[in-house]
């Protein structure tokens, strides 16, 4: 049974937690603090299989909670559970660069959380955090850092592939992935010889700030997808939350179609969806890349996909992922082609795809 630290100034909301997380059989409450300076003692003196942390709290607040933890190198696994996610998903994404795994939004009024889509939502998003690999201490990315990294893979834009026909890029990544994200996107060329698509499992209203913060650190344009882009090299479009995402053959381009097809895999984005609508596209190559994440999902897809199109299919490897489950599925199907540490999966994209 998983031990699990419930962080929350409100006593209401606190019950309701607790009840919720205490009537799956997987998990039990075994503390409770009010506001963070309370979390950062028992966090001092136990441990537990996952913290569940509100971000607006009196005295020390959860931001200050998660540097805290990282000044005092405190390892927690962190599940945000805020009313400011919503309307701050800049302040979900600080939490996430901090040391959070993932999130979820905390309806305003408590009574609101006894729904059964939000308990659900609550459940499986613990779980997966409370299995995933312990965070480590690494140091903040800064731009210098990622300029630093980008000298090793300009060296691998000197030796990319010569194949000269159409290709596209596309990315899944779920748990733990907006992190891993800012260790390859950035790295990307601005001259990379194809677009890239990408389906991060996050839900409405936060995929705009993803892209956001990932086009500040890098040089290739990144955007979140809208209806009807037409596809260009050299820029990453990511998914909206809440719909899924297709890319539809338009004689010789390609462009984006959001569908409303319920939840598959248990997420809305799949990437699936975007893998299947692929397979009757004109484009040569496809390099599928498939982080870290809990679930299935991207296997299905690309396996659908090798049937009918050339694809290259490279997964993030256990020991850097935050959550080795969409990797290992795809792996354990035997549709990986290299398994790469995240350190390394852009340079092995631009050896794929080339630059212009």
């Amino acid at each position: 049974m998983k031990k699990i630290l419930l962080v929350d100034d409100s006593a209401l909301m606190r019950r309701v937690m607790c009840d919720i997380i205490d009537s799956d059989s997987r998990f039990s409450v075994e503390d409770r603090a009010t506001n963070g300076l309370e979390a950062l003692d028992l966090l001092q003196r136990k441990t537990y299989d996952a913290v569940v942390l509100d971000v607006n709290m009196p005295k020390m607040d959860g931001i200050a909670l998660l540097k805290e933890l990282h000044k005092r190198k405190i390892g927690a696994r962190v599940m945000m559970a805020s009313t400011l996610t919503l309307e701050g998903a800049k302040v979900t994404l600080d939490c996430l660069d901090l040391g959070a795994l993932d999130f979820i939004h905390k309806p305003d009024n408590a009574s609101d959380c006894r729904d059964d889509e939000f308990k659900h939502k609550l459940l499986h998003t613990l779980y997966s955090v409370s299995i995933s690999r312990m965070p480590t201490f690494e140091s903040k990315l800064t731009l210098d850092s990622i300029k630093t990294d980008r000298k090793v893979v300009e060296l691998a834009s000197k030796h990319a592939s010569s194949y000269t026909g159409s290709k596209i890029v596309a990315i899944a990544s779920s748990t733990g992935g907006p992190k891993a994200l800012q260790s390859v996107i950035p790295k990307l060329p601005a001259n990379l010889a194809a677009p890239v698509v990408l389906v991060q499992h996050m839900p409405v209203g936060f995929t705009a700030s993803l892209a956001e913060r990932l086009n500040s650190l890098g040089d290739i344009t990144v955007t979140e997808a809208q209806e009807g882009d037409i596809l260009e090299a050299g820029h990453v479009y990511i998914s909206k939350g809440g719909q899924h995402m297709n890319v539809l053959t338009m004689a010789s381009k390609y462009s984006i179609h959001y569908t409303d097809e319920p939840s598959r895999e248990g997420v809305k984005p799949c990437a699936n969806y975007m893998y299947e609508s692929l397979r009757d596209s004109k484009v040569n190559e496809i390099v599928c890349v498939v982080m870290t994440g809990m679930g299935a999902d991207g296997t299905e897809g690309i396996e659908h996909l090798k049937e009918k199109k050339r694809v290259h299919v490279i997964t993030q490897t256990e020991s850097t992922c935050a959550v080795y489950g969409m990797p290992k599925s795809v792996d354990k199907k035997g549709l990986s082609d290299q398994r790469v540490p995240l350190d390394q999966i852009a340079q092995e994209i631009i050896l794929n795809v080339g630059v212009r």
